[in-house]
């Protein structure tokens, strides 16, 4: 009989199909994580109370603030990721604006909207407590989103085509945070700031204390525009307005610094020597008695409040204690000691550095 022929072994199917099969399976599972990460993430949706929201960005806001804000509430996983996204798919920094989110808006879009300043519905604007009508003009200057009619005239003449009945402009326009349509005339903004400031002024004027040492209520603004640039403590409002209340009704010189450096202009360049609290300008307290001839800031709706009603003590005189706030003394003896004490926690801090 011929001999019979080995038989041929059969092909392990199985073996070598397997890792293929694996392969998918990983792509296919990573896909699915990747769907996952993302649904909670980018695609997922922003937070949005009823049909539509405002979306406020303040100046100077960051992408990154905004991504931390929002995982913090919950509102998103994953902000590594998002952060990420942003950087590569958004070649631009948050505008400052009001947005509109629609309901079921995913987060990528909405980082993407806020990119584009053409998007916002309103215009922020921002006035600082305690800034100066300079600074306003100039911001309003550089905003893009207003329409420029009056930012660019001479002082004098700003005046007169708003109908403001006064010679200069300091203090007339409340400090606060304000929201205008895009396009919106600057014209219309300082109106609005105008008569914003002069309806607390007049309210905190006909509520005034008795026995103020102000002939109108002008003066009582430029005591508002003083107390706003001493203190950045509502609890002592009422406390500096009184030194300064007491100062006014015994004849003594205000002596205040921020009044000075006022005076200075731009020849001041942040250092206040002797030289200059010894050279007369109009606005220099401790050369000239009574108050300067005009507001020296935008003084806070509780910044007129507290000129109307200056506390009860007896106190006049205060110096900053170094560690925030200041304290308040009634004679010559414990103020130099608190001068004392104030310089002492400046040397302390001069030695750590």
């Amino acid at each position: 009989m011929p001999a019979s022929k080995p038989k041929a072994k059969k092909k392990n199917k199985t073996s070598k199909s397997f890792p293929f099969k694996g392969l998918i399976l990983i792509v296919v599972g990573l896909l699915l994580i990747s769907g996952l990460v993302l649904k909670a993430s980018l695609w997922k949706a922003y937070p949005v109370d009823g049909d539509k929201q405002r979306l406020m960005i303040g100046t100077g806001e960051t992408y990154s603030g905004f991504i931390d804000r929002l995982a913090k509430e919950d509102h998103l996983s994953f902000p590594i990721l998002v952060k990420i996204y942003q950087r590569i798919a958004i070649h631009d920094t948050m505008k400052a604006g009001v947005y509109e989110v629609q309901k079921g808006m995913s987060i990528a879009n909405v980082l993407k909207m806020i990119s584009n300043v053409d998007n916002a519905q309103m215009n922020r604007i921002l006035v600082i407590e305690g800034t100066t009508f300079k600074q306003l003009i100039d911001a309003l200057k550089k905003d893009d989103l207003v329409t420029k009619e009056v930012v660019n005239l001479p002082t004098e003449q700003l005046l007169k085509e708003l109908n403001i009945p006064y010679s200069h402009p300091e203090g007339l326009f409340a400090p606060d945070t304000y929201f205008f349509a895009k396009g919106e005339t600057d014209r219309k903004i300082l109106t609005d700031l105008y008569q914003r400031q002069m309806k607390a002024l007049d309210a905190a004027w006909n509520n005034r204390a008795n026995d103020l040492p102000y002939k109108n209520k002008y003066e009582a603004l430029i005591m508002a525009s003083i107390i706003e640039k001493e203190t950045n403590l509502d609890s002592e409002l009422e406390q500096v307005s009184g030194v300064f209340e007491r100062r006014l009704k015994l004849g003594m010189r205000l002596q205040t610094d921020p009044t000075v450096i006022y005076g200075m202009g731009d020849a001041y360049q942040g250092n206040l020597t002797k030289a200059d609290l010894r050279r007369p300008t109009p606005y220099n307290t401790y050369t000239m008695s009574g108050l300067p001839p005009t507001p020296i800031a935008l003084p806070s709706k509780k910044a007129i409040e507290a000129a109307m009603h200056p506390d009860e003590s007896d106190n006049i005189y205060f110096v900053a204690t170094g560690n925030g706030g200041h304290t308040f003394s009634s004679n010559l003896q414990d103020h130099n000691k608190a001068v004392q004490d104030y310089l002492a926690v400046l040397r302390s801090k001069n030695k750590g550095n």
